[in-house]
């Protein structure tokens, strides 16, 4: 019997929809990070909604930190932006307000670290094709590095208040093996999952790599890597699913029968939650594509039951048995209390 936590669904877009909050890349580089600095108390109320619809784990508003969003970001106090020695603060609200947000106290908190992609300007998180600086493991490595710092540095003691680290959203396999040696050379012991982006048509990263070289950066020893408490895939659209996972699952029992890991990590699965809206990266809004069919494999089922029937196949006929299931763009709080009733029945 498969064990099932509920995550949490898309924060930025519900700012969006339930309380009208709009972000742009000149006035809001952080995204729903900025909320952090401008309204705390909007971003507590969103994401007690998340609360009161019973999630499992909760992630906090930190997808967008990095110093380069920060520094872009200009405040009364910093008219020429935030700069690196004073983003502490902003950390310890993000944590605070994540555990204000808990209803009940055995929710778990998550840290949100998006990829390098989605701190540019436009983000690159679906395309994987970053600047030059940022081209290489090397220094992806040095820059989520850096970034991990940031939350040691600050004060509270953030890492110790988080039960998961979680990277979302990563497009390129470099990257990969990059968090995994900045989680392990920042000397944090929680444990983490990578969740991975699929926005082509086939069922390949952005960067073209496979799920069996997924797989294997995930979980493959490496130099000063440790093994990821879960792997999968978040902000994906819902069709994909069934096909990614089977491909995950054999690709995992390959990895057991050849000694790279001795147990099978949790799935992580939090796809989109829309009725076939795409982001444009040069509007900045959702658009529908024309005569795109909403459910994109013309099943009329709702999202919260489509996802469940995802994952009971899945523990049904694949290596996973516990997973860790929400929602990312899109998916509101309505969605995931749905979702959790799934999995009560």
């Amino acid at each position: 019997m498969a064990t099932v936590q509920i995550l949490d669904g898309g924060l930025g877009t519900s700012l969006q929809d339930q309380y009208g909050v709009s972000f742009d890349s000149t006035t809001t580089p952080l995204w729903s990070t900025h909320l952090l600095v401008s309204d705390p108390t909007t971003l507590h109320a969103c994401q007690k909604d998340f609360g009161t619809a019973g999630v499992d784990v909760l992630l906090t508003a930190t997808y967008q930190v990095s110093p380069e969003g920060f520094a872009r970001t200009k405040t009364t106090e910093y008219p020429n932006g935030i700069p690196k020695n004073a983003i502490g603060p902003y950390l310890q609200t993000a944590v605070d307000v994540a555990e204000r947000a808990k209803v009940r106290d055995s929710t778990k908190i998550a840290l949100s670290l998006g990829p390098y992609g989605a701190c540019m300007i436009p983000g690159q998180e679906y395309s994987g094709a970053y600047d030059a600086e940022h081209d290489s493991e090397e220094a992806l490595y040095r820059w989520h590095l850096d970034r991990l710092r940031l939350f040691l540095e600050a004060e509270g003691d953030l890492l110790s208040r988080m039960q998961y680290v979680a990277f979302e959203t990563l497009p390129r396999l470099d990257e990969i093996r990059a968090v995994r040696r900045a989680i392990h050379d920042a000397g944090i012991t929680v444990p983490f999952w990578i969740a991975c982006v699929f926005p082509r048509e086939d069922d390949l990263l952005p960067d073209g790599s496979s799920i069996e070289q997924i797989v294997r950066a995930a979980v493959a020893p490496i130099d000063g890597g440790r093994v990821p408490w879960g792997i999968g895939i978040n902000c994906t659209k819902l069709h994909k699913l069934s096909g990614l996972i089977e491909k995950f699952g054999d690709c995992v029992s390959a990895a057991i029968t050849a000694g790279d890991i001795s147990a099978t990590p949790s799935f992580v699965l939090y796809p989109d939650g829309t009725n076939g809206e795409v982001y444009n990266t040069t509007t900045q809004i959702w658009e529908k594509p024309a005569g795109y069919n909403a459910n994109g494999d013309r099943d009329t089922r709702s999202w919260e039951v489509q996802l469940a029937q995802v994952v009971n196949n899945a523990s049904i006929h694949g290596p996973f048995k516990d997973f860790l299931v929400g929602g990312c763009c899109k998916a509101s709080h309505q969605d995931i209390k749905k979702l959790r009733e799934q999995f009560q029945n």
